[in-house]
């Protein structure tokens, strides 16, 4: 939750490789006060059912710049594992891997008291993020 003094931060992923959430990725975050301050990790959650992280860490007062991690190479390791048949994915894929970016890195600036809602849109080979409401 935002207050006057502080921004708060919310993502989901949906998988456009399958039109579904992308359940079970780690998600991390890192928050500076300027551009020139070191990163402050702050922690991190995994997305649920509905693709969406819930329960990331509050920012502190001060924050103007967020960093969100996504681990992206576990969670497409896991469902091409699961799905053996997907032949043409793994054929065309770099050494065998399953997914071209096996991490996104989203940074972005922020302001006090306004939300960030910041969704992932993911696939193998590709990924768009954008300011959601």
């Amino acid at each position: 939750m935002s207050t006057s003094t502080t921004a708060s931060v919310s993502t989901h992923i949906l998988d456009t490789s399958v039109g579904r959430p992308a359940e079970g990725v780690a998600v991390r975050l890192a928050a500076r006060a300027g551009c020139e301050a070191d990163w402050q990790k702050l922690g991190g959650s995994a997305t649920d059912a509905d693709g969406r992280c819930k329960d990331l860490p509050a920012l502190p007062e001060g924050t103007t710049h967020v960093r969100l991690d996504f681990e992206t190479e576990t969670y497409f390791a896991k469902k091409q594992a699961a799905a053996q048949q997907d032949a043409p994915a793994l054929r065309d894929s770099e050494n065998g891997r399953p997914v071209f970016f096996p991490e996104v890195t989203i940074t972005f600036a922020v302001v006090p008291g306004e939300h960030y809602h910041v969704p992932l849109l993911l696939n193998p080979f590709g990924y768009s993020v954008y300011r959601g409401s």
